[in-house]
């Protein structure tokens, strides 16, 4: 099975992780009422490049269209892909995904936060919560034996107690030396089905998660998903080790 990895491998991966988890945690601690989009995807860059990595987004090409940023940055009613802009000023009680992708010595490590801007709204930060609950949830089926299906049901069962719309054409995958690898992992599905998990696969799990409707929207850009309703949207995402034992979170920063 090609995307169960090396020990070799999986160093390297971790160490990209590493890096991703780095970034990700400069780019949280950076975000604030006032800074632009633009701005704070230039720190990403920065930070990347500081730590001797490339960004894995930048020029990420999906047919037609080339990624031009180097981290994605969704506000408010976007779920994912969004572009860092000048034109985009974060606003007090905006609700800010960012999701950092970077190619290390040739392996990808990848994750996401939300992070909320005073004054937040009741309805924002239950939203994050369960989000990010979803996920820790999610990534304790991540055991050899269980079934890609397993996870993804997980998911679907902690956000359904909430009422939430769960996005359904964006999904985990697999992590390795290109950004989205075997195998998909959507956020729904059923229980013992899909790809057995074994020992040596890298996963990202990442739930998006909507206020309201399910549904989406492509905006003209290309990239950006908004929530069809424009009503907030979260994510939250870890690449996650399958072991003999417990799931191993690669995108823990160790400092």
């Amino acid at each position: 099975m090609k995307y169960i990895r090396s020990d070799e491998e999986i160093q390297s991966i971790r160490e990209a992780c590493q890096i991703a988890a780095t970034v990700l945690k400069r780019l949280v601690d950076s975000v604030e009422e006032g800074i632009t989009t633009y701005d704070l995807d230039q720190l990403g860059r920065k930070a990347i490049e500081e730590l001797g990595a490339e960004s894995a987004c930048h020029n990420y090409r999906n047919g037609d269209h080339v990624f031009p940023a180097y981290t994605c940055l969704s506000v408010n009613e976007e779920i994912v892909h969004g572009i860092g802009t000048m034109r985009r000023t974060i606003l007090a009680g905006d609700v800010v995904s960012i999701d950092v992708v970077v190619r290390y010595r040739g392996f990808i490590g990848d994750n996401a936060h939300t992070v909320l801007i005073e004054p937040v709204a009741e309805e924002n930060a239950a939203l994050i919560d369960a989000t990010r609950e979803s996920l820790n949830y999610a990534i304790s089926f991540a055991r050899a034996g269980n079934r890609v299906g397993d996870i993804s049901n997980a998911v679907e069962r902690f956000i359904k107690r909430h009422n939430y719309g769960i996005v359904r054409e964006f999904v985990g995958h697999g992590v390795g030396k290109t950004m989205h690898e075997l195998p998909q992992i959507p956020n729904f599905g059923r229980r013992g089905s899909g790809s057995l998990l074994k020992p040596g696969m890298c996963l990202a799990i990442e739930p998006m998660i909507n206020l309201g409707t399910g549904k989406i929207d492509m905006l003209e850009d290309g990239w950006t998903a908004v929530t069809r309703d424009r009503k907030p949207s979260a994510h939250f995402e870890h690449t996650v080790l399958v072991t003999n034992g417990e799931p191993e979170i690669l995108t823990i920063p160790k400092n």
